[in-house]
């Protein structure tokens, strides 16, 4: 049988390591590394460990490397790109970031991740803005009437727990007829969902590699649209927000012109050799590919826990599907469900009250059926 003729996972499952260990099910909370990604890793340890920083111009090229292949991965531009630690530095950045007036409103969402409401929050607090709730699943004739004369929209493309995915176009639409700032947490679909920026009119969003993209933790990514760059401003400053910041002897602080800008100093090296090959390697896989595999692996572990008794968190559609599901049992302690599967190789997360599986597109069918088989 061709390459070709072969299932996707079967074609890139050797890419996996951790496969002859366990069924990782977990990628909503920390992904294994691909093989591409730790052996870029390796590379540059070594090669820092050998040579010192003798080839650091190197080094710099795969700064380069990281924000095109994000530019790519989501239909941008790389100088919309900026490299940051993780996810909340990037909410962070776009928070801080806005000259807020007391009385400026927000729309946030109930089920976020706390990194999606405390920064938020903390606004409240400090700057006197107006936080408008609303629940990720309610009707986007609720959000069209929140957001008018509102300055923000945060939400995540994939909420964490539920599984609830955000029709992005749509509410992109809604802020953009409303003159209303769009921000995405976009961790929880970012690597295995195709997302355009330009489509859905995202001002900003950021992700980091550790979950979907398969690269690292502490290595992420913030998307700034360039004809919003200047309204947000660098919460953090070093020397590195400036231009022509590698001229030590200058003292200038004049920003540089893309999102560079939000870059406060030296950078994460190693992980961005690893987030720079994972988001390759998912590019030449084919997001479109990714997708349908993952779904196909959730849609079957969605119909198989039900089949044998479990509760599904959320109601799940063509139209709100996503790489992650969770379940529990009356009368079986999830932690208990968790560790059974943990115990026979199957890893999982236990989130408040729930188990949850989150599986990437090189897990098997097989792969499901064990963990069916498994359940008590």
């Amino acid at each position: 049988m061709g390459f070709e003729e072969l299932a996707l996972w079967e074609r890139y499952r050797h890419q996996f390591p951790v496969t002859k260990q366990l069924i990782h099910l977990n990628h909503a909370a920390v992904a294994p590394l691909s093989r591409p990604a730790a052996e870029a890793m390796r590379w540059l340890v070594t090669d820092c460990e050998d040579y010192g920083s003798l080839h650091y111009d190197a080094w710099m090229k795969s700064y380069d490397g990281l924000r095109a292949a994000t530019a790519n991965l989501i239909n941008s531009q790389p100088s919309e790109i900026a490299i940051v630690k993780n996810t909340s530095e990037g909410i962070a950045t776009i928070a801080n970031g806005f000259d807020w007036r007391p009385g400026d409103r927000i729309v946030v969402f109930e089920e976020e991740f706390p990194a999606n409401q405390y920064p938020w929050q903390r606004l409240e607090q400090s700057k006197g803005v107006k936080l408008e709730w609303l629940r990720a699943d309610g009707p986007l004739e609720k959000l069209e009437q929140a957001a008018k004369g509102a300055r923000l929209v945060a939400i995540s493309f994939v909420q964490f727990l539920t599984g609830f995915r955000a029709d992005l176009e749509a509410i992109g639409k809604i802020c953009r007829q409303n003159g209303c700032f769009f921000f995405v947490d976009a961790i929880q679909g970012m690597g295995y969902y195709p997302l355009d920026v330009e489509k859905c009119n995202i001002d900003a969003l950021a992700a980091d590699g550790h979950k979907w993209l398969l690269g690292p933790e502490g290595c992420g990514v913030l998307y700034v649209r360039s004809t919003v760059q200047d309204q947000i401003e660098p919460f953090e400053f070093g020397w590195t927000n400036v231009q022509n910041y590698s001229d030590y002897g200058q003292r200038t602080l004049t920003l540089r012109s893309d999102a560079g800008r939000y870059e406060p100093g030296t950078l994460n090296t190693v992980g961005i050799y690893g987030l720079e090959a994972s988001i390759k390697f998912l590019l030449d896989v084919g997001i479109e590919n990714v997708c349908e595999s993952v779904l196909a692996r959730t849609q079957q572990l969605h119909d198989g826990v039900i089949a044998k008794g479990y509760e599904v968190l959320g109601q799940r559609t063509p139209q709100n599907d996503s790489g992650i599901v969770c379940f529990r049992k009356e009368g079986r302690d999830f932690r208990m469900v968790h560790k059974t599967l943990k115990d026979n190789g199957i890893l999982t997360a236990p989130r408040a009250g729930w188990v949850r599986a989150s599986p990437h597109f090189y897990i098997s069918p097989e792969d499901i059926e064990k963990c069916l088989a498994v359940l008590p």
